[in-house]
């Protein structure tokens, strides 16, 4: 193989064994608003959405914000991971990955005040779905909107938060028993975990508020109630916006103090860096690559530690890429809009950078393709 990109990396696991991933070109999670059935089940067009990218050639195959209950769902066509029948859906996906060489891992997530919105596709409005329209009530960890335009959300007392941290560990051993290799909880763009971890929205002067310490608490309490349920032998991680954007919101600094905290404390040992996802006033830097700098600076505050660092971005391009990796910004990084565009983008990747045919990471069928 050439270059840092097709170097294979292992994920560090808690008894110390690790997870080999055959390339360190990652899938982002990415939203598809397909389960029609309104239900959380994935469909077919998961499976062969998520196959193609396995067969395509990544090394870890990461599936879209699986709420961890119903109501945490960004949309009704949201997929989740809380019953059985959406369990046996996702053990489909999870075999298919694996029988490609591909890692294949799940993201849990809860959107908050962020749920019950329309499908983010063409001609959707930007609002929240209507009780009439099968929508429902959403849960913050203030009262009040997260973003306008989106109804009010209730903030979650005590009880509530308890019932949150148990459903992202039911999901949890739901995604082991489902046969994934990997579990990232979902701590970024401004949905549930990300409202009570910013200032901007964690507006409680109770021990899940009022300060740092406070506002990290529950981000805590479920990464420490998935590593109870998930196995030793699998990779933890979790994604984070690295930054709000806006001056007083979270930041690159708070974001280096907790994944060293949870890594210490719970054993996480892997984190995406993406950023944003609670403001509409602050100005950010959209542009190729714009979220790197946040995953160096993550990069060099956890010297010293097993943690993967991975960027996320408009990475778009292998040179770009392997720059990343090869000047030390990240260990991994994770394709999004690019992998929609081309699901063989870390095979065309490989080919580009001038990995011999014979060692390109795509399923055999498509050797006539001669990348």
């Amino acid at each position: 193989m050439t270059g840092r990109l097709f170097e294979p990396i292992t994920l560090p696991t808690a008894d110390g064994a690790g997870l080999r991933v055959r390339n360190r070109a990652f899938v982002a999670p990415m939203c598809q608003y397909s389960a029609d059935a309104e239900d959380g089940v994935p469909a077919d067009w998961h499976l062969v959405h998520l196959g193609s990218l396995a067969s395509g050639g990544f090394g870890l195959v990461m599936t879209e914000a699986t709420a961890v209950e119903a109501r945490g769902r960004i949309s009704p066509r949201d997929l989740g991971l809380y019953d059985d029948t959406q369990q046996a859906a996702h053990a489909r996906i999870a075999a298919f990955a694996r029988s490609q060489g591909a890692v294949a891992g799940v993201q849990l997530a809860h959107a908050g005040g962020k749920a019950s919105t329309y499908p983010s596709l063409p001609d959707m409005p930007v609002a929240t779905v209507p009780a009439a329209e099968r929508g429902w009530s959403t849960v913050s960890a203030a009262d009040g909107p997260v973003l306008p335009p989106l109804d009010p959300a209730t903030a979650l007392d005590e009880a509530g938060i308890a019932a949150v941290v148990e459903a992202f560990a039911d999901s949890a051993r739901r995604a082991d028993e489902a046969g994934y290799d990997v579990v990232q909880i979902h701590a970024a763009h401004g949905y549930l975990l990300h409202q009570f971890l910013s200032p901007l929205t964690n507006t409680r002067t109770d021990g899940y508020g009022a300060d740092e310490r406070g506002r990290t608490r529950l981000v805590h309490e479920v990464v420490a109630a998935v590593r109870k349920v998930w196995p030793a032998h699998k990779p933890l991680g979790i994604r984070i916006s690295g930054t709000d954007w806006v001056p007083g919101g979270w930041d690159v600094e708070s974001s280096a103090r907790l994944i060293r905290a949870l890594a210490d404390e719970h054993g996480v040992t892997w984190v995406d860096v993406s950023s944003g996802g609670l403001s509409q006033g602050g100005v950010i830097p959209v542009g190729p690559g714009y979220q790197v700098p946040l995953a160096a600076h993550l990069t060099g505050a956890l010297t010293g530690t097993d943690v993967v660092v991975s960027a996320v971005g408009l990475i778009d391009h292998a040179a770009q890429a392997e720059t990343i990796l090869a000047t030390g910004q990240a260990h991994a990084v994770s394709i999004g809009r690019a992998a929609l565009r081309n699901p063989r983008w870390a095979t065309q990747a490989a080919a580009d950078l001038g990995t011999p045919a014979a060692a390109l990471p795509h399923a055999p069928q498509y050797w006539r393709a001669r990348w």
